[in-house]
């Protein structure tokens, strides 16, 4: 107990350097297969680990303009946003006294607590805002150097490794590194391509119900995905108030909402595990605790990370036969048990894996 508070002291006391460390692992990761392949054709390394970080910076530089370029116009709606708050409070208030003999506050009143408490919060959010900005900036500049070094160094970094190993269990280490990389790989790359379908679903289903600025919304709430369990939410209940705000009629909020929740079915039951494999094998208990602990210690950052983090210790745990117990502790009860796909499922695999012809006719 001693060790896990030293551990979370040191983890939150060195943030600013542990979190852009963290990050830079999982992006060099992510970028390792990569390198090697361009290794592989006699480029030379610097070469091809600065070709990578430039293509990964391109794209999340075309994401976020495209995100603020939509912001932009977005905030050109927030006088018609707010006048329509205004009738959709009047329209509850008339049907709160007509129903329930609930007299309407003053309006003046009314006005003048929400305007402190929106001074109040516009304060507190200005200071956030900036600490995130600064944060942001250095975590721009630091992460690629991270990325960088534990790309080039990489070899080097396993040997030091090795030095702590006698020579007939290096194996068992090397095959605990490989599996702990295929884990974080896999989740990554499959991560990326759950936010692509999420994102194509959302937007349609939005799309189809004429919601404004379905696209931004959509893939909003896909990368918003990254946070387990909380970021759908969040993704949701965006464009449900906009739409609420824009129309003034509660269902076609409901409606918005529905769309996530059906996205949310099929991304949770069918996308994610076809897509992402049983590699990354977690039960939703543990995913949870995991999260909230990473919450509480990095914050928004901790959430993001709190996945691969557990997945790589229960890689360990397996490895290691007197923690093994507890790897078990965080497998998902279906990988203890025998697989038995139902009919959905083998329809998903066989389109998944483009076997769905007809045996008969091969």
């Amino acid at each position: 107990m001693l060790g896990i508070i030293l551990l979370i002291w040191l983890l939150q006391m060195f943030k600013s350097v542990l979190m852009p460390m963290a990050f830079a692992l999982l992006f060099a990761l992510l970028l390792l297969p990569m390198t090697r392949d361009m290794e592989k054709l006699r480029i030379p390394r610097p070469l091809a680990i600065l070709i990578s970080i430039i293509l990964v910076i391109v794209i999340l530089a075309l994401v976020i303009w495209f995100l603020s370029m939509q912001i932009v116009s977005l905030t050109s709606e927030l006088e018609t946003i707010g006048q329509n708050f205004d009738l959709l409070l009047m329209r509850v208030q008339d049907y709160l006294y007509r129903n329930f003999d609930i007299a309407p506050a003053n309006k003046s009143d009314f006005i003048k607590n929400a305007i402190g408490s929106l001074r109040e919060f516009s304060t507190a959010f200005v200071g956030s805002t900036i600490s995130m900005t600064t944060g942001a900036l250095a975590a721009f500049t630091i992460v690629p150097i991270f990325v960088f070094c534990l790309l080039y160094y990489r070899d080097h970094l396993e040997q030091f490794m090795f030095k702590f190993v006698a020579k007939d269990s290096r194996s068992n280490l090397n095959n605990t590194i490989t599996n702990i990389q295929q884990v974080i790989q896999s989740y990554i790359s499959g991560l990326m391509i759950v936010i692509m379908i999420v994102a194509l679903l959302n937007s349609a289903g939005l799309l189809l119900l004429d919601v404004k600025y379905a696209i931004f919304f959509g893939i909003f709430a896909s990368i918003l995905t990254i946070i387990p369990y909380i970021g759908i939410l969040i993704g949701a209940l965006l464009p449900a108030l906009f739409t609420l705000a824009t129309t003034g009629h509660l269902i076609d909020a409901v409606l918005v909402v529905g769309v996530f929740v059906f996205v949310q079915f099929l991304e949770g039951n069918f996308i994610t595990p076809l897509v992402v494999g049983s590699k990354v094998s977690i039960n939703p208990f543990a995913a949870i605790v995991a999260l909230l602990i990473g919450g509480e210690i990095w914050g928004a950052a901790g959430m993001i990370l709190s996945i691969p983090v557990i997945a790589t210790l229960k890689v360990i745990f397996d490895a290691y036969p007197p923690l093994s117990p507890f790897g078990f502790l965080l497998a998902d009860i279906d990988d203890t048990k025998p697989k038995k796909k139902n009919r959905v499922g083998n329809w998903f695999s066989a389109i998944w894996n483009g076997t769905g012809r007809n045996k008969r006719n091969p």
